[in-house]
C-alpha cells in the first residue's frame, strides 16, 4: 500500500511539473487534471485521523454552484476570475487553520490541501487567454462556511470537478491534435 502511494505521488509530481510549467498542457491532458485532483486521497486520509474532522474555526467555502446558462455566457476571463476567487477564498481559510495549529494528521492534510490549491491557482494565473478586458476575480456567490474538514474537501472537489473542469473543456479547442 505504501509503495503504491509513493508511486502515485511520483506520478502526480511528474504530471505536476508539466502542468505548472505549461498550463496549456494541463488544459490538453485530462489524465493530468484527474491526477492533480487529490481530494479523494485526502478524504481517505481524513478517515484515518478522526481527531481532525472538526476545525477550530469556520472556513469559508468556495463557490461551487454552476448555473449552466449564466456560466456559458461568461468570457474566459470571467470564468477564470470566478474560479480563482473561489480558490483564493478557500486557501486563505486553510492558511488560517494551519496557523492556528491543527493537531496531528489534520495539519498534514491542510498543508497538502494548501499546496494543491496553490498549484491550481498557478495554472490559472499563467494560462494564456485570448485578448480581452482583464477581469477582477469575483465570487459568484455568497460563501458559506463550515468547521468540517470533510465538507471543505467535498466543496473543493465540486469546484475542481465542476467549474474548473468545465472551463478546461471549453479551452480544449486550443489543443493541437497529435
Amino acid at each position: 500500500m505504501a509503495l503504491s502511494r509513493l508511486l502515485l505521488l511520483c506520478m502526480v509530481a511528474s504530471e505536476m511539473w508539466d502542468a505548472e510549467t505549461k498550463p496549456i498542457d494541463f488544459v490538453c491532458n485530462r489524465a493530468a487534471r484527474r491526477a492533480m485532483n487529490i481530494v479523494a486521497e485526502l478524504q481517505s486520509a481524513l478517515k484515518d485521523c478522526n481527531d481532525s474532522m472538526t476545525l477550530s474555526t469556520p472556513v469559508q467555502l468556495p463557490c461551487t454552484e454552476l448555473h449552466v446558462a449564466s456560466w456559458e455566457s461568461k468570457s474566459h476571463q470571467e470564468r477564470r476570475g470566478d474560479i480563482s476567487a473561489s480558490l483564493r477564498l478557500l486557501i486563505e481559510g486553510v492558511k488560517v487553520m494551519r496557523a492556528l495549529g491543527q493537531p496531528g494528521c489534520g495539519a498534514l492534510l491542510l498543508q497538502r490541501l494548501e499546496h494543491n490549491i496553490n498549484n491550481y491557482l498557478l495554472i490559472l494565473t499563467h494560462l494564456q487567454l485570448s485578448q480581452g478586458p482583464v477581469e477582477n476575480p469575483e465570487l459568484s456567490c455568497v460563501p458559506g462556511s463550515t468547521k468540517s474538514l470533510s465538507t471543505v474537501l467535498l466543496n473543493y472537489n465540486r469546484l475542481i470537478s465542476g467549474k474548473l473542469e468545465r472551463f478546461m473543456i471549453k479551452l480544449e479547442d486550443r489543443c493541437t491534435p497529435l
